[in-house]
C-alpha cells in the first residue's frame, strides 16, 4: 500500500489492530456458541465479552514479539488474548483451526471493502450521469482508429461510460456476495471437533454465509472471481481516463482535466496543462489488474490446503481494494470538474469539409437508384480531395460539381445530407435505455 495513493476508511480496514478484531470477534462468537452447546462452560465466553466490552487497545507490538518467536500468529494472538482475560481463555479455539480465523477474516475485510468501494461506484456513476446530461446534446465527432467517424455527442459518451460503470457495480456486488463466505469448520473441513452449528451462529454474527464445503480453506475460486472483478472495473476507469486524455491533447483539445489556481503542470515549461489525474489512473488500473493474476494462481492449492496463497493474499487484498478506492473517487472528482469545450468540438466537426457525412451521401445515392459500390465509388474519391487538402475544401461542394453524382441526386438534395441534427435523432432513446425513463 502506497499512502499517496490511499484513504483513509480504506486503509483502515487492513490495519492490524482491525485485523486482530476480526479475530477476537470470530474466537468469542465461536466461544458463545460453543456454551450454548454445553461443550464449553457459559463462563468463558462470557469472561471474553466482559473484557472486550471494557474497549481494550490491541497491543500490536506485544502480539508481534510473540510471534516472532512462536512463528505463528494465530497462536501469539490467543496466547496474547490469554494473558489479558486469565484462565477462561484457554476455551477459544476449541476444534477450530487457523485458517477458520484468517480465512473468515479475509472475508469479512473484503466485504467491508466492497462496501467502500459500491459506495465509490455510486458517486462515480451520480458524477457521471450528471455530466451525461448536462452534455446530451453537444455535438462531438466519433472517432473510431483515431480517425473522424460519425457526429455523436458528448453526452451519448459519457453515456456509454455510466452504462459500463453500471455493469462494473452490479458484478461488485455479485463478488461481494460470492466472497462473503465463513469457515468455521475445524482441520481438514470436516467438522470433527466443532459443530457445524457454531460455523452458522459466527457467519450470522458478521453477516456472512456459512461455506458450503471448506477443505480447511474457503475455496479459493471465489477469490479468484472476487479479484478478477475487481481488475474489469479497473480496466473501465483506464478507458474512461484514457478517452479523456485524448480529447486533453492540444490537437483535439475538446475536454481537459481541471487546473486548479495555483498548479503548475511542468519544470521546465511554464504553458503545461498535463492531464496528470487520468495518466495516474491509467497506471494505478495497470497495478489493480496485475493483482487478478495471483488471485487465479491461488485456485490451485495441494489436496486440502497449503498457504501458497497466504503471502500473496497479505499482499493483493489491501493493495487491490486501498488503490481502486482511490481510483473511482479520483476519476469521480475528475468527471465532476471536467472541463468541457464545446465550441472546440464543433470546430473539429467542420475541419474535414463534412466528411463525417460520407455514409448519409453514399446510403442516399443508393436510394436514388446506384449500386452501392458506385455509390460509395463515387463518394470517395471526392472524399479523398477533401482529406488531401486537409479539409480546405468542401465534400458538398466537390459532390455538386460532379455530374455523376448530380444525375443522381439534386443539390438540395444533397445539401439535406449533410444536416448535423440527423445523427441526433436516437439520442433520446439512448439515455433511456441507460438511464431509465
Amino acid at each position: 500500500m502506497v499512502p499517496r495513493y490511499a484513504r483513509p476508511a480504506m486503509t483502515a480496514i487492513w490495519e492490524p489492530e482491525a485485523r486482530y478484531r476480526i479475530w477476537f470477534e470470530i474466537e468469542a462468537h465461536a466461544t458463545q456458541k460453543l456454551a450454548e452447546l454445553g461443550v464449553v462452560p457459559e463462563s468463558a465466553a462470557s469472561a471474553l465479552w466482559d473484557w472486550w466490552a471494557t474497549n481494550p487497545a490491541i497491543d500490536v507490538a506485544a502480539i508481534d514479539a510473540k510471534e516472532a518467536v512462536l512463528k505463528h500468529d494465530v497462536i501469539a494472538f490467543l496466547d496474547w488474548v490469554a494473558e489479558q482475560v486469565g484462565p477462561e481463555a484457554r476455551f477459544m479455539h476449541q476444534g477450530m483451526t487457523s485458517s477458520d480465523v484468517l480465512d473468515t477474516t479475509l472475508a469479512v475485510q473484503l466485504s467491508r471493502a466492497s462496501d467502500i468501494l459500491l459506495d465509490d461506484m455510486d458517486a462515480l456513476l451520480a458524477a457521471i450521469r450528471r455530466r451525461a446530461e448536462e452534455h446530451k446534446y453537444t455535438p462531438t465527432i466519433g472517432r473510431s482508429h483515431g480517425i473522424h467517424a460519425e457526429p455523436t455527442t458528448f453526452g451519448l459518451k459519457l453515456a456509454q461510460a455510466y452504462a459500463e460503470f453500471d455493469r462494473c457495480r452490479t458484478r461488485l456486488a455479485n463478488a461481494r456476495t460470492e466472497i462473503a463466505t465463513c469457515a468455521i469448520s475445524g482441520a481438514i473441513g470436516t467438522f470433527a471437533n466443532i459443530d457445524p452449528q457454531v460455523e452458522e451462529y459466527v457467519a450470522a454474527q458478521l453477516g456472512l454465509a456459512a461455506e458450503p464445503v471448506s477443505t480447511q480453506v474457503i475455496p479459493r475460486d471465489r477469490h479468484a472471481m472476487y479479484f478478477s472483478t475487481l481488475a474489469v472495473i479497473a480496466s473501465s476507469i483506464e478507458r474512461l481516463a484514457v478517452e479523456i486524455r485524448h480529447l486533453q491533447r492540444t490537437e483535439v483539445l475538446e475536454a481537459e482535466e481541471y487546473f486548479s489556481p495555483g498548479q503548475k503542470g511542468s519544470s521546465a515549461m511554464p504553458h503545461k496543462r498535463n492531464p496528470i489525474l487520468t495518466e495516474n489512473l491509467t497506471g494505478q488500473a495497470r497495478m489493480i489488474r496485475s493483482y487478478a493474476l495471483p488471485a487465479l494462481e491461488n485456485v490451485a492449492l495441494w489436496h486440502e490446503r497449503d498457504i501458497s496463497h497466504s503471502s500473496v493474499e497479505r499482499f493483493i487484498g489491501p493493495d487491490a481494494t486501498i488503490t481502486l478506492d482511490f481510483a473511482l473517487a479520483r476519476l469521480t472528482g475528475v468527471v465532476d470538474k471536467l472541463l468541457v469545450y464545446p465550441e472546440r468540438m464543433q470546430k473539429n466537426l467542420d475541419r474535414m469539409g463534412g466528411l463525417v457525412h460520407s455514409q448519409r451521401v453514399m446510403l442516399a445515392l443508393t436510394q436514388a437508384g446506384l449500386t452501392r459500390d458506385n455509390a460509395y465509388r463515387l463518394v470517395q474519391r471526392n472524399a479523398m480531395k477533401v482529406w488531401e487538402s486537409d479539409g480546405s475544401l468542401s465534400l458538398l461542394e466537390l459532390l455538386k460539381a460532379d455530374a455523376e453524382v448530380t444525375a443522381a441526386m439534386s443539390g438540395a438534395e444533397l445539401e439535406e445530407q449533410f444536416n448535423l441534427d440527423y445523427h441526433f435523432k436516437h439520442v433520446d432513446t439512448v439515455f433511456e435505455r441507460v438511464f431509465g425513463g
